[in-house]
């Protein structure tokens, strides 16, 4: 990892970017070995859910991998340009459900997502976007050293951090680059507390219809902000290429951020979690696209709460 990082976009179908921030010169696509690939084989093909699995050594190396002056560093090293118009600082209450994604990508790089506590049948379950996690169309390139941080503001973690123990993910995503969603499922903290013990979680839905008022989040890496300090973006949802889209400036690091319908902005509470950020619609952005989820994104949510 050099001092000085650069961003990196990656395109992917329709001319969306992806919008994981990427912090190295020179990225090269490197199998994943410390990580155990589940499901192999003939049977693996009929399953519509590829899932990842950290051991506990790897999860807590990766508690110790990211200190909060390495929390600090990657947002310096990395300028995506100026923040808005569309999208603005949060100034409201905490949103404790929402935090930062940390991980080392496939190319070695120190970089981070945003991510969304949700309630689960077994209270650890966090909703990101499946780029955060792996490459698509590329089984071996995954993330590792993955670390929810809740409530994440201007280098404090109020919450802690909570080690990614499984991420899961479509098929579809890990074959084809298809259906950008993840669900992982996080370790309990260093006092043993759950994530949604700890922060709440937002109620989720699938099968809705697109439509509606939603408030989009995220820590992009437009200045002056870069990652440290929650952004959003609010719009009316329509359908477009076979996706949700609203009006939406947020650039990279914003990747995997809530989309939240019927969102209380005065209280900061309520809301139901129906996307998360996906891709923009160019490299000078002003549209987010999300994923209309359906039923394969709710096996992914079933397969991170236990079930």
């Amino acid at each position: 990892m050099t001092a000085t990082a650069t961003a990196r976009t990656r395109i992917f179908r329709r001319r969306a970017t992806g919008l994981a921030v990427a912090g190295t010169a020179l990225v090269l696509a490197v199998p994943a070995s410390a990580t155990a690939l589940a499901g192999q084989g003939a049977a693996a093909a009929a399953d519509p859910v590829s899932v990842l699995k950290y051991t506990a050594k790897e999860r807590k190396d990766a508690l110790a991998y990211w200190t909060p002056a390495r929390m600090k560093a990657v947002g310096k090293s990395v300028d995506l340009g100026p923040t808005g118009p569309k999208a603005k600082p949060w100034r409201g209450p905490t949103l404790k459900t929402v935090g930062r994604l940390f991980f080392v990508n496939a190319g070695g790089a120190d970089t981070w997502c945003t991510a969304t506590a949700v309630k689960s049948a077994n209270r650890s379950a966090v909703m990101t976007a499946a780029h955060c996690v792996r490459r698509g169309s590329s089984p071996y390139n995954t993330n590792t050293a993955m670390v929810f941080v809740p409530a994440y503001h201007k280098g404090r973690t109020p919450y802690g951090a909570f080690a990614v123990r499984q991420a899961a993910t479509p098929r579809t995503w890990e074959k084809d680059s298809v259906n950008d969603m993840s669900a992982l499922t996080v370790d309990a903290d260093k006092d043993g507390k759950k994530v949604t013990d700890a922060v709440g979680g937002q109620a989720i839905a699938f099968d809705r219809p697109v439509g509606g008022t939603v408030s989009a989040f995220g820590y992009s890496a437009t200045r002056p902000q870069r990652g440290e300090e929650l952004l959003r973006c609010t719009g009316t949802a329509k359908k477009e290429h076979g996706q949700q889209a609203i009006s939406c400036d947020m650039s990279g690091g914003s990747s995997g951020g809530p989309w939240l319908a019927g969102f209380n902005t005065t209280t900061g509470k309520g809301g139901v979690l129906v996307s998360v950020n996906s891709a923009l619609d160019s490299l000078t952005p002003t549209k987010m696209y999300g994923e209309v989820w359906k039923a394969t994104a709710q096996k992914v949510y079933d397969r991170a709460q236990g079930r």
